[in-house]
């Protein structure tokens, strides 16, 4: 579950990042400089990747905990498999 805290914190920087690409559409259509929007692109990466790790501790804090401490072994297992099956895809391909 996400709490209020982190509701507020990521949806702050996710407003930011909606700017940022806003940008970035303007970069493209001004047709700027192809190395300085690849810059911009990984300043947006960069933004994503942190709101995810965010959202991921709060998960591992919450609902990774409670299942591994809960009498459900199969509670546990189905969140361990969640994380596995979320960087299973999320490996470069």
């Amino acid at each position: 579950m996400i709490d209020d805290r982190l509701k507020e914190d990521a949806s702050t920087r996710l407003r930011k990042i909606a700017g940022q690409v806003e940008g970035l559409s303007r970069m493209i259509d001004e047709g700027r400089y192809c190395v300085d929007v690849l810059y911009q692109i990984r300043a947006v990466e960069a933004a994503l990747h942190k709101v995810g790790a965010l959202v991921l501790r709060n998960h591992m804090r919450t609902c990774v905990v409670g299942a591994l401490g809960s009498d459900d072994p199969a509670d546990a297992e189905a969140k361990i498999d969640e994380l596995v099956r979320l960087y299973g895809d999320m490996r470069p391909k």
